[in-house]
């Protein structure tokens, strides 16, 4: 399903066409005076491409009163998930690591080798162990901080507007070679973000 619906989008972006999402995949909003496509994004979880591209707009200017459509809002329970394994795979990183982490999260959920939902994507197992070492060893049972909430917020703000980041690790405390030959996108802090 995944796959028809980015194909969807691809097609309508391609050809100038607009495909409105409709029933639980958008809602009407009114735009308030001062709210900008960042502000309502971060307050109904979705992206700001993603407010664009649903309201057939290419630049930042809304106006108090009119109506746009909110589509993909990502439920409070998944974001309180992600924001948990940001808290355990971040402590001590610098804010933008945070933000790195959890975007990696999103990229995962829109990657076709990676499962569906955020939920699915945290708790994927392979070999029998699971993607994330905090799942694994629990420390993301730990809750987290409003700055870790702040970070899976900016991530879903700017979802799709990243450098692809499908993975990241710690070189110093990574034992796996494969993760090692994967293709760096960018350093944060103790992580390197690959591909």
């Amino acid at each position: 399903m995944k796959k028809v619906k980015n194909l969807l989008i691809a097609a309508s972006v391609s050809f100038g066409l607009l495909v409105m999402p409709t029933g639980a995949d958008a809602a009407s909003y009114t735009v308030k005076s001062g709210e900008t496509f960042w502000s309502i994004a971060q307050k109904h979880g979705t992206s700001v491409a993603n407010l664009q591209i649903a309201n057939n707009r290419s630049g930042i200017f809304l106006y108090a009163g009119e109506t746009i459509k909110v589509p993909d809002a990502i439920s409070t329970e998944d974001k309180k998930l992600m924001a948990k394994l940001v808290h355990a795979e971040a402590k001590g990183e610098p804010y933008a690591g945070k933000v790195a982490v959890a975007t990696v999260i999103l990229n995962r959920v829109d990657h076709s080798e990676f499962p569906d939902t955020i939920k699915e994507v945290i708790y994927e197992r392979s070999g029998g162990y699971y993607a994330f070492s905090p799942v694994q060893n629990g420390t993301i049972n730990e809750g987290y901080t409003s700055e870790d909430m702040k970070a899976v917020n900016e991530a879903i703000a700017f979802r799709g507007q990243g450098n692809g980041s499908i993975y990241f690790y710690n070189p110093e405390t990574s034992s796996s070679e494969w993760i090692l030959s994967r293709e760096v996108t960018v350093t944060i802090g103790n992580h390197k973000f690959a591909k």
